[in-house]
């Protein structure tokens, strides 16, 4: 870790790399403008996979006085990650041969099948807890007319992938244990909240002769406020949604396993801990003796002896982590393995043939549908997700190291 300070800029930056040239320039230049902000508290922290987001740096942790600011919690609110171990070998499943190939190649295609990814939504309105509770409390939303048609519309998309990064693996552990991981948000939720509020911001920000230039694209909102009260109220019910969405779709994977493990094998299947944790949020915490707003975008919170989920990318290796609680990163680590390649940068570096030859020659099954893009999501478009762990070995230990058997992708 090292700090980037300067006379013209009123807070520092924490860098949680080995040296400055590590950071691409337009993800400092978005670092340098948070530290520009009246209201922070000590220190920007920009966790080992930081890099270039909207407004702030992806991987990036700020603790704020009495603000919330809408870009720097993320369009996808609540992106986050769910875990869960078993009781069974992934070998065990190799071996065994299905109509639909191998057992795991049934399984993984069984996952693409039922699980909605992409832009696909459910055909029937699906059963959503917290979309009934935003009802029954539908005084606190009301107002913010523009975003009321996102309620009906979520219980459409509770349950679904999503596309982009957002995955659903299966895993194998250093001891050959199978066990499945999920990536994934508040769906078009999340991003309408996000955008609404970001505007609003915008224009009450230009009322008040804010401070904070437009072009940075960090409009904030005061909790004192009657805006920044509705966008609290509708980050949470977002944070909600995500984490309600990546439970439905865990129940979806287990059921499956279930079916398919039941149907060709003798073996009794058990499901072991489970963990779901954000990385695009924002919390009240007390840190260095004052309660603040701590964003994480892009970051998962890591409290001394907290689990959490560190995901690299498809055909590499993901970590089970607990937390170190450092206080010098608000308690925060990276939320993966941070991208190397813009997408569309990967399209052009990485062929399709050679993504797909890749994962083939690691034995990792791919269920996409339209696999013109695979590219965009490749091992290679990303940073070494070992090389992150190196350098945030203060802020996390590992638990548990994941290789990748079979993936589904939107």
């Amino acid at each position: 870790m090292f700090t980037l300070s300067d006379e013209s800029r009123k807070w520092p930056v924490r860098v949680w790399l080995e040296k400055k040239e590590d950071i691409e320039e337009s993800c400092l230049l978005q670092a340098y403008h948070l530290a520009e902000l009246p209201f922070l508290h000590k220190w920007v922290c920009l966790m080992p996979d930081t890099h270039t987001g909207k407004g702030m740096p992806i991987g990036g942790v700020i603790a704020a006085k009495n603000v919330l600011i809408p870009n720097a919690v993320g369009v996808d609110i609540g992106c986050g990650m769910a875990w869960t171990g078993t009781n069974v070998k992934a070998e065990e499943l190799r071996g065994i041969l299905t109509g639909n190939g191998n057992l795991l190649q049934g399984i993984v295609g069984d996952i693409l099948r039922n699980i909605p990814t992409g832009f696909a939504h459910h055909k029937i309105q699906m059963p959503s807890y917290t979309l009934d509770r935003a009802f029954e409390e539908f005084d606190k939303y009301e107002e913010d007319g523009e975003l009321l048609g996102q309620l009906d519309a979520g219980y459409f998309q509770i349950g679904t992938l999503g596309g982009g990064n957002h995955f659903i693996e299966l895993q194998e552990d250093e001891e050959g244990y199978l066990s499945v991981m999920i990536h994934s948000g508040s769906r078009h939720f999340g991003k309408a909240v996000c955008d609404y509020f970001h505007q609003k911001a915008r224009e009450l920000n230009a009322r008040w002769y804010s401070q904070v230039p437009d072009e940075y694209r960090l409009a904030f909102l005061p909790l004192d406020s009657r805006e920044g009260r509705q966008y609290l109220n509708w980050m949470q019910l977002s944070m909600d949604f995500a984490m309600e969405n990546r439970a439905k779709m865990m129940l979806a994977v287990k059921a499956i396993l279930e079916k398919w493990i039941g149907k060709y094998t003798d073996l009794h299947l058990a499901f072991t801990e489970e963990i779901n944790c954000h990385h695009n949020y924002a919390a009240l915490e007390n840190h260095y003796g004052e309660n603040v707003w701590v964003h994480r975008k892009g970051a998962t919170r890591a409290r001394e002896g907290e689990l959490a989920v560190i995901p690299g990318a498809m055909g590499s290796c993901s970590y089970i982590v607990r937390g170190k609680g450092n206080p010098e990163s608000f308690c925060s680590s990276s939320h993966g393995a941070g991208r190397r390649y813009s997408r569309k940068g990967a399209m052009s570096a990485f062929s399709c043939e050679e993504v797909i030859k890749d994962l083939r020659e690691k034995q990792v099954i791919l269920g996409k549908r339209n696999k013109s893009d695979v590219a965009e999501e490749s091992r290679f478009a990303y940073k070494d997700i070992d090389e992150v762990m190196k350098n945030q070995s203060d802020l996390v230990e590992p638990v548990k190291k994941l290789h990748t058997v079979g993936v589904v992708k939107g």
